[in-house]
């Protein structure tokens, strides 16, 4: 069990009072565990509680069933302070089949510790290689230390539905219920509105299932845990990623969506499809990625900075729309919701592989501006501002979210509109006599912005290079001042950057430097590894091109520099990978070119959010180095 604020005992059971808690819920595909997570986390949140919660999604759509790669559900992290990331090994486990259990304990997720529900209907399965390999792994794990409870669930579940498969869910809903205190009369009503497009019979099942889980909880467990509330009076609301990507959408007064179904992004055209018609707004699902760009680039051309939302495939396809954007200085905002590469990969797995192609992807010189959100939060507001910076600079806007960001749930401060966040109506006046459409400003690249019908702003947008007329030329000299031209507009933007904030120390032995959503489990570890007196800080970069002024100053507060990232880079092998051979990370290899300082990397492509004490390891180990 994680560190115990106090423990005792009330009516014969056990009361463990905790910081913070682990808990996953897996089960096959199919059979409800994540509906289940969900619900859990929301309550709790609602309840008080500091949430943050991790999908455990199959790499197939419906892979084989009781199979350890096949393992659907959710993690969450709950506690009595601020949660930022999915944190380290699982306290607590509700597994509705062995093998689901074993590929979380492959994956090294379980605390050595940790407390494992387990359905045990297969001890007695009539299949005797089935009942033989629960039997072989319940005893192995045993051996190991584990404590398994065994659970009739679906023995228990079948007394209220004759599919066990639509019930565990409700029933392990109920158990987790009452193990962890969650206010029942809740669960009910959150139940109910997750049902309420179906029918009354459907909802009362689902109920009656969850207190016949809190039921045999209450009369079979011998212990409960307690975390205390995080203490927040601020109005909440629990999201995930991709849904206040939405939010922030609307929020931003974008009108257009353009989108193509693609993993792990879809959900969040999914959810503007449910709302943005009510706010004014169109989702347009295209044929396929090449269409949706083109569409959200024609929408912004006459008017309506549009916004298309994709995953790294995606972004390969819309590199040439891109590119147009940049050249013809179209406003638009493209949302990268990464996941692991390369080609097809680990469509369900998060990585943060795609930095530098969302850098330099497209052909030619394409100056985009690049951002990443670093939190839940924080994919409501980057919408909000990529939609400011794409207007005010005429050019493409790159926000990057992941996985890890997209899936989970984290409550945060209801936000409240302001009336700033939406842009100001395009000026529409008659253009004056002479003025050109691209009449580039020598200090900031800028230019007005023609919308086709304006009097007088008549001209031909095209994707050669052009003149400030918008006229093809083959003019070489021109096309250097063009590109230069455009260029400005990154210099620009640039001053007007804040320099990001150190965490720690502004100076020391040791600086850990991230981007996206590492940036609550890197801080956690460094603010340990403090604890015990090593000189470490953290720089968390929020926009990667440009990037903000005063980085070269920070890193050379400190002796040693390292990125920490969910992308590949080379470990040195004696003899093979060397220094001048090595492939360093996305970003350690972008500060290294960009401010010529030794930065060194550590990260990995496990498709798992990282755990704050493998950071926190590897933290330990360059301080040795």
């Amino acid at each position: 069990m994680i560190e115990k604020m106090d423990m005792q005992t009330v009516q014969n059971k056990t009361l463990h009072k905790v910081k913070e808690h682990v808990v996953e819920v897996v089960s096959d595909s199919g059979e409800g565990a994540q509906r289940a997570a969900q619900t859990f986390a929301t309550v709790s949140a609602k309840m008080g509680n500091s949430v943050w919660t991790v999908e455990i999604i199959p790499a197939e759509i419906e892979p084989p069933p009781r199979t350890a790669v096949g393992a659907s559900g959710n993690r969450i992290r709950l506690g009595s302070f601020k949660i930022t990331n999915a944190g380290d090994e699982a306290d607590l486990i509700i597994a509705f089949n062995e093998q689901a259990l074993i590929g979380r304990i492959d994956g090294g997720n379980l605390k050595p510790d940790c407390v494992i529900l387990l359905d045990n209907v297969w001890r007695t399965h009539p299949d005797k290689s089935i009942s033989q390999s629960y039997t072989e792994i319940y005893d192995k794990l045993i051996a190991d230390g584990y404590r398994i409870i065994e659970i009739p669930m679906e023995k228990e579940t079948l007394k209220h539905t004759s599919n066990p498969r639509r019930g565990k869910n409700m029933f392990a809903l109920g158990a987790l219920s009452f193990i962890y205190k969650r206010d029942v009369g809740l669960m009910k009503e959150t139940i109910s509105y997750a049902f309420r497009k179906k029918s009354k019979k459907v909802v009362d099942t689902n109920i009656t299932l969850l207190e016949a889980g809190y039921k045999w909880a209450e009369e079979n467990m011998d212990f409960q845990i307690e975390v205390p509330r995080h203490g927040v009076k601020d109005s909440q609301i629990v999201v995930n990623g991709n849904t206040a990507i939405g939010l922030g959408v609307v929020a931003s007064g974008m009108e257009v969506c353009a989108m193509y179904p693609i993993t792990p992004a879809t959900s969040a055209s999914h959810y503007l499809s449910d709302i943005f018609e009510s706010s004014g707004g169109v989702v347009h699902q295209a044929e396929d990625e090449i269409a949706a760009v083109g569409f959200a680039l024609g929408a912004s051309h006459v008017g309506k900075c549009a916004v298309t939302i994709t995953s790294g495939p995606g972004m390969a396809l819309k590199a040439e729309f891109i590119g147009l954007a940049a050249s013809a200085e179209v406003p638009i905002v493209i949302v990268n919701v990464q996941r692991g590469g390369p080609s097809t990969g680990l469509p369900t797995k998060v990585e943060q592989g795609d930095l530098l192609s969302a850098l330099f992807g497209s052909p030619g010189d394409t100056p985009t501006i690049v951002m990443a959100a670093a939190t839940i939060e924080d994919c409501f507001y980057s919408m909000i501002t990529a939609r400011k910076i794409a207007e005010t600079f005429r050019t493409p806007v790159i926000v990057l979210s992941d996985t890890n960001l997209a899936t989970g749930q984290q409550p945060f401060p209801r936000p409240k509109f302001n009336k700033e966040w939406v842009a100001p109506p395009i000026d529409q006046s008659a253009i004056p006599e002479g003025e050109k459409p691209y009449d580039w400003d020598e200090k900031t690249g800028g230019s007005r912005r023609f919308i086709p019908g304006q009097k007088g702003g008549e001209f031909v947008l095209t994707s050669f290079a052009h003149n400030q007329n918008g006229k093809e030329v083959r003019n070489a000299k021109l096309n250097q001042e063009s590109i230069r031209l455009r260029s400005l507009k990154l210099a620009a933007f640039q001053k007007t950057l804040k320099t990001p904030e150190v965490f720690g120390d502004p100076e020391g032995d040791l600086l850990v430097v991230g981007w996206g959503s590492t940036k609550g489990a890197i801080e956690e570890a460094v603010y340990q590894v403090r604890k015990d007196g090593l000189k470490v800080s953290s720089l968390h970069l929020k926009f990667l091109q440009p990037m903000a002024p005063g980085i070269k100053e920070i890193l050379k507060r400190f002796k040693k520099v390292m990125t920490v990232e969910i992308n590949y880079s080379d470990e040195l092998v004696k003899g093979l990978i060397e220094e001048d051979d090595r492939r360093y990370s996305n970003l350690s290899w972008l500060l290294r070119a960009r401010y010529l300082t030794d930065v060194d990397c550590w990260s990995n492509v496990h498709g798992q959010p990282l755990k704050p004490r493998k950071i926190m390891e590897a933290i330990r180990i360059k301080e040795r180095g």
